[in-house]
């Protein structure tokens, strides 16, 4: 079995995570993905997605600048 390097691997893992949370943060703000009304609808959703999307940016951001 080959070598792996760790570093690859998770930058493989972060990368993927970065990737996940940007699809969920924008289906929530579209509207594709949606809360139950008990929950807030469609509005929480957006606000909670917009979150998503400026923490996951910002994540970037300072794992570039800590590099």
């Amino acid at each position: 079995m080959a070598k792996q390097n760790p570093k690859i691997l998770s930058f493989v893992a972060w990368l993927t995570g970065v990737i996940v949370s940007l699809a969920v943060g924008f289906a929530m703000i579209g509207g594709t993905l949606s809360l139950p009304t008990w929950l807030g609808g469609d509005t929480v959703a957006m606000l909670a997605g917009w979150i998503v999307v400026l923490t996951t940016a910002l994540g970037v951001v300072l794992a570039i600048l800590k590099k």
